[in-house]
């Protein structure tokens, strides 16, 4: 029983066959034998499945592995608390250290500061003797708490990657030992994250004191982020944004910030000018920036961005291939090239060529049952029926003679 179950089930499962897709792309001639990717552009998502799970690739007849990437670049590792030690005064200044023994590799440390607005520099040392007088310098940061300006705050300490397993951290007296009450740290990948823009129908409107800026992606299309282009001569600024669709429901929300101010003696220098965001569709989605009581901002553009969608493979040098996609009942690939991939930094980039229709495409055949390929047939069955029980039930209902 268990095996007719799951002969069933095989069968139910749609396979790729060149003739049921629908769309296809060229890829140029490889150059050279080794690890080669294509870029996804925005011409393929209105006619691929949403998750890309009908892409195919093939060389002639024979389906070719491949591994799909977003290119997102760096994301955190991890956090991991650390201890606090020796916390002190040293000429004027707080000392201490922290100690990162029990961490491979880091490149950030999150301090957990008591006191609020200031601003302070941060010269961090590394060594791998708690007590050795030779330390090296990691850079210094400017970290600063501006809660009376509602314009923010930053207590990272970001510096090289690094493995010393003990750092020294000198800061201003504006931040007292008692003041640091702990510590976390983390890595980030080296890898940046590759941006798309993307184009899009946008509108801007101001309604009272909002901007509103009204966006249509096309169809499918992801949107990662929203990139303001603010006019430097804009001063000091932090502004909530928020996302809505075009029927009110609240998608998600930020804010903008440019913040270039001396404080104490001290420069203090950040901006946040986009919004993350997430969602797909033509429908249009409302970006509604809140000034508050201050003038609007002075944007001069708005871009769209996603991240790079790539499709890495391994070919030999010369080899031609063919990006297969519109086929409504694929499910997404399994490949062990997947599951197995290494990335290479020297993977060579190859180009698609402009989308055509697949000349071989007849389509699937339909598995619909019998009775919903020809629904006219059903009801004029139907119809039949009733008007034969009509019948008779008006015979049944003629008195009788004797």
């Amino acid at each position: 029983m268990r095996t007719a179950q799951k002969m069933l089930a095989m069968l139910l499962i749609a396979t790729p066959t060149i003739s049921y897709f629908r769309y296809e792309r060229q890829l140029q001639p490889i150059p050279t034998a080794g690890q080669h990717y294509v870029v996804l552009d925005e011409s393929i998502w209105p006619h691929v499945q949403p998750g890309l799970e009908d892409l195919r690739i093939y060389s002639a007849e024979k389906e070719i592995p491949y591994a799909f990437r977003i290119e997102r670049g760096g994301l955190e590792i991890g956090q991991k608390k650390i201890s606090v030690l020796q916390p002190g005064t040293v000429a004027g200044k707080t000392e201490f250290l922290l100690d990162m023994s029990d961490i491979p590799r880091y490149d950030r440390v999150e301090l957990k500061l008591q006191t609020r607005n200031f601003v302070a520099h941060a010269r961090v040392e590394g060594s791998d003797d708690p007590h050795g007088t030779q330390w090296s310098n990691l850079g210094t940061t400017t970290l600063y708490d501006l809660s009376e300006e509602k314009l923010g705050n930053n207590s990272t300490l970001q510096i090289p990657v690094t493995a010393y397993k003990y750092l020294r951290v000198s800061l201003e007296s504006s931040v007292k030992p008692s003041d640091v009450e702990g510590a976390t740290a983390g890595m980030n990948l080296k890898q940046t994250a590759i941006w798309r823009d993307l184009s899009a129908q946008l509108e801007q409107t101001q309604q009272g004191r909002d901007t509103i800026f009204i966006i249509s992606v096309p169809k499918n299309v992801p949107v990662e982020r929203i990139l303001f282009a603010i006019d430097p001569a804009q001063g000091n600024f932090r502004r909530d944004i928020e996302i809505q669709s075009d029927q009110g429901m609240w998608f998600g929300s930020g804010e903008l910030s440019r913040i270039h101010m001396q404080r104490n003696g001290q420069r203090v220098d950040a901006e946040q000018p986009s919004l993350d965001v997430g969602g797909t569709g033509t429908a249009p989605f409302k970006v509604i920036l809140h000034n508050g009581d201050d003038a609007p901002l002075k944007i001069t553009a708005v871009h769209l961005q996603q991240y790079e969608r790539r499709i890495y493979l391994d070919a030999n040098a010369g080899a031609h291939f063919t990006l297969y996609y519109g086929d409504e009942k694929l499910a997404t690939p399994v490949y062990d090239y997947a599951k197995l991939f290494q990335k290479d930094a020297n993977a060579l980039q190859v180009q698609l060529s402009a989308e055509e229709l697949n000349a071989a495409y007849t389509g699937r055949p339909d598995d619909r049952p019998w009775s919903e390929r020809h629904p006219a047939f059903l009801w004029v069955t139907i119809l039949a029926a009733v008007i034969i029980l009509g019948g008779i039930a008006l015979r049944s209902m003629k008195p009788t003679t004797n």
